[in-house]
């Protein structure tokens, strides 16, 4: 395995390499070339002193030596930028491989029961497909028929699985997500080439970058500088004629790229584009090097909760049984439960009793269910009769045909556990509510470290989540945020 990651390793830094040694000299080319004046100067010194060395005009080993010179600086600067580009369209690789490796399953209707399974880049504008849980979703699209719970995670950080259902203002799927339950039918709404993935892949690469306010100021002034320069070299000719002093064009040449600014000419497209990149390194997509240079006066930071302050896997951290039930009793529920539930959420459950000691076996004869993105509940129907189910308050309540002001106890663990920043999940047996689990979306190491350093910058953060308000109080406390906002919408998070 090793073996085979170092092998994959060496060929893309090979291919990385070759990749920026052709672009290195593609920039000779006059068309590209011009886009940097300082550096067109000296290209085109190092082609007078070629011609010069063949003509005879000065000695053959100082004229040749001073033109592999000059023509190393060129081929230096422009591997300098070269190697910047292709490191920008490296960090890409991964998300056109994801793209790339997708596969749609294609139905000609909605009734098609089985449908022909394709390349996701063969899909059209229109087309239909089925998606089933446990499969990423090849394209962007409507959801037209059906309902499931959704991993977003991949592209919106939000790990806590999202509803999308058809006919509702949440019907919208975007390419490369994974469905967890359920089945839909999607409408595909982008071509090929122009998908949410399409557009990330765009921005990581950088394709339209915009020189930066500073770059724009110091370009002028190289240019100012160059002219200057070139304007005395030749008036230095002009006055060793009048002299009658013969001055080798090739001196003339190497004391002109010594004094205008070739270094810092040469490096300067490559500034913006590896600050870019570096802010790629801590995965922050920048549009551009002016972008990057505008962050230098940022005062307020907006962050989302999951995923960025918290890891964003929701773990059950801990059983809360009610009066007249034992832990025990509780945990064994739960794991019954959570069987069959398929989310990281009802997976944790199960590992959380192991650790406590309890043992997980399955019950012979017994019909699972699953968990839906309809009821927001799983369960199991024992072989005795017995219904044993865990989800959200409001539907336990309702499968137990209970009222919550008739429980006062459960009111107060499930507000004790959302006080703490955690998700409360119930659990019930037949019409008896057993208790509650606790769900922790875990604070992210050194994040209240990071918070600090940022407010002696002078940056003030603000955490922007969909939580309530006691929940999103709790972590905003914990993590050490300066602020918050709760109950946010994907549209206010935006706005």
């Amino acid at each position: 395995m090793n073996h085979s990651k170092q092998t994959t390793s060496n060929t893309s830094s090979t291919l990385f390499q070759a990749e920026a040694w052709k672009n290195v000299w593609v920039k000779l080319l006059p068309q590209h070339a011009i886009k940097n004046p300082v550096m067109a100067i000296v290209w085109l010194s190092t082609i007078i002193t070629l011609i010069s060395t063949v003509l005879g005009k000065a000695d053959v080993l100082f004229g040749l030596s001073v033109t592999f010179i000059l023509f190393i600086t060129v081929l230096f600067a422009n591997y300098a930028e070269a190697i910047a580009e292709a490191k920008g369209r490296g960090q890409a690789s991964s998300l056109r491989q994801a793209r790339q490796n997708l596969t749609a399953r294609r139905l000609k209707a909605k009734t098609d029961a089985e449908g022909e399974q394709i390349a996701a880049a063969q899909l059209k504008m229109n087309d239909l497909i089925e998606v089933r849980a446990g499969e990423l979703i090849p394209a962007d699209g409507e959801i037209i028929e059906g309902f499931a719970t959704i991993n977003e995670a991949a592209v919106t950080g939000e790990s806590a699985p999202v509803l999308r259902e058809a006919g509702t203002d949440k019907s919208g799927v975007i390419g490369g997500t994974k469905v967890l339950t359920d089945r839909i039918i999607v409408q595909v709404t982008a071509e090929s080439g122009h998908s949410f993935l399409d557009r990330m892949i765009a921005l990581v690469e950088g394709s339209n970058r915009q020189k930066t306010p500073n770059e724009i100021a110091l370009g002028i002034l190289l240019t100012v500088m160059t002219v200057t320069f070139v304007v005395v070299v030749l008036s230095l000719s002009f006055i060793g004629h009048f002299l009658k002093i013969e001055i080798n064009p090739i001196v003339l040449v190497a004391l002109l790229v010594c004094l205008i600014p070739t270094t810092i000419g040469g490096l300067l497209p490559a500034i913006g584009i590896a600050g870019m990149n570096r802010a790629l390194k801590a995965n922050v997509i920048a549009k551009s090097g002016k972008a990057v240079e505008v962050a230098g006066d940022v005062d307020v930071l907006l962050l989302d909760k999951t995923g960025t302050i918290t890891y964003g896997d929701r773990q059950a951290t801990a059983f809360y049984p009610l009066v007249g039930v034992t832990e025990s009793e509780l945990r064994q529920a739960a794991i019954l439960t959570s069987l069959a539930d398929p989310t990281p959420e009802g997976k944790s459950v199960v590992a959380l009793a192991k650790e406590l000691g309890e043992r997980v076996s399955e019950p012979e004869h017994a019909a699972f269910i699953a968990f839906s993105a309809s009821t927001r509940i799983s369960g199991i129907d024992l072989s005795d009769g017995h219904q044993i189910r865990k989800g959200a308050l409001d539907a336990i309540l309702q499968f137990a045909s209970q009222r919550l002001e008739n429980h006062s106890e459960l009111k107060t663990r499930v507000e004790q556990v959302a006080s703490k920043g955690a998700t409360p999940l119930v659990v019930a047996k037949d019409q008896n509510i057993l208790g509650v689990i606790e769900l922790s979306d875990v604070i992210k190491q050194g994040i209240k470290e990071k918070f600090a350093r940022l407010r002696e910058m002078g940056i003030k953060t603000v955490m922007v989540t969909g939580d309530n308000p006691l929940t999103a109080a709790a972590i905003a406390a914990e993590a050490g945020v300066d602020d918050y906002i709760a109950e946010a919408k994907p549209n206010l998070k935006i706005n």
